[in-house]
């Protein structure tokens, strides 16, 4: 019987240049003790190797403020003592953020060399006005420039664009995702805009300055991407990614299938073994725990067999295959029959929203557009 899939997240917390939606902004640095961080994550990596699943790793993720501007001899050598703690499925993904500037660019090859083999891009629009809206710190030409040289060197590479952006039309966006798809890359994450509270965009909504998007044209937006990308062979799997067969990113697969994955460095959070795992977020608080006890853990929490159950499905929902109902009730322990809430999946299948079979549960293409509220219908726990 196949192992099930293990993944492992390193977080990298320091980024080069605020952003107006991240709320790691505080965690700008002009300089970094690269020896210091290097030996803490290691510890870090070795405290989970200690207590956690011993099964081969399936995928690592670099990921967090700049990863893509961590030392590659720091990520050769987190990559080498992973191997060495649990091994290496055959065909591991080892997956790098990164933003599209030159800087980071010029450290690709570098860092394919220390191992990585997948790269993920925030070029986020194709267009100037709208990076400098977004707060983007690249021009249109620097991230294509980026995005040659990650599909030069990295064995897979995808990048992301947002849309439903304030005044977009279907005829702008369609044009826009089309140029995007002639690209080649096996995978792309479209993602909506959103307006966080506490971000720059929600007080520019608040003082009138900044009008969403509204719901319904947002909604033709969401429908032209699911046509544009199935009719070019790169369909989505999940609500927001979309993949050529066997291009998934197989790391957030492992979140959306509810598998184990382990999380070092500040911030960082993991599963595993029904445990949930959080790590200091500020990064000198995290080298504190460190310093005194070989690790970063903030808390370490058993999961009730509900909230298990619960955040299988929330994850698993999200994508086009559905959850196994029963490999859900196995993993939690909470019976089948307790999973869903059998009158509101029965009135969201008749208006073709949903589909349920004895052991699988899915939204339907057309019940992606209301996700968040049909989860909130069909999760009864």
């Amino acid at each position: 019987m196949e192992a099930a899939p293990l993944a492992l997240y390193i977080h990298w917390p320091f980024c080069i240049s605020k952003c107006p939606y991240c709320d790691f902004n505080s965690h700008v640095r002009d300089s970094v003790d690269q020896d210091r961080w290097r030996t803490a994550l290691l510890a870090d990596l070795a405290h989970e190797a200690r207590i956690g699943p011993q099964r081969p790793l399936t995928s690592i993720f670099f990921g967090g403020g700049t990863p893509s501007l961590m030392p590659p001899a720091t990520t050769a050598a987190l990559i080498a003592a992973a191997e060495h703690h649990w091994g290496f499925a055959p065909d591991i993904e080892i997956t790098l953020e990164a933003n599209p500037s030159s800087v980071e660019a010029a450290r690709f090859a570098d860092l394919a060399s220390a191992g990585v083999n997948r790269a993920s891009l925030g070029l986020q629009a194709l267009d100037d006005e709208t990076l400098r809206f977004l707060g983007r710190a690249h021009d249109v030409n620097e991230g294509l420039a980026a995005l040659a040289i990650a599909q030069s060197v990295f064995n897979r590479v995808s990048f992301d664009l947002i849309y439903a952006r304030p005044g977009q039309t279907p005829k702008a966006w369609d044009a826009e995702l089309a140029r995007a798809l002639a690209f080649g890359t096996g995978h792309l994450s479209l993602y909506q805009l959103t307006i966080e509270p506490g971000t720059r965009f929600a007080t520019l909504v608040a003082n009138g300055t900044l009008s969403p998007l509204d719901n319904d044209a947002a909604a033709d937006l969401f429908e032209l991407t699911r046509a544009r990308t199935g009719a070019a062979g790169i369909p989505a799997y999940e609500v927001s990614n979309h993949a050529r067969p066997g291009q998934e990113s197989r790391h957030n697969l492992a979140y959306w299938r509810y598998d184990d994955y382990l999380g070092i460095g500040p911030g960082a959070h993991g599963r595993r073994g029904g445990m949930a795992t959080v790590r200091h977020k500020k990064p000198e608080n995290w080298l504190k725990a460190i310093d005194a006890r070989g690790d970063g853990l903030v808390s370490e929490d058993a999961l009730t067999p509900e909230d298990r159950a619960t955040e299988a499905l929330l994850m698993g929902l999200r994508l086009d295959e559905g959850v196994e109902l029963d490999r859900v009730a196995r993993r939690s322990g909470v019976p089948v029959e307790r999973l869903a809430d059998d009158a509101a999946v029965a009135r969201l299948t008749q208006q073709g929203l949903v589909e349920k079979t004895a052991y699988q549960l899915r939204v339907t293409p057309k019940g992606m557009l209301l996700l968040d509220a049909i989860l909130a219908e069909v999760v009864a726990l």
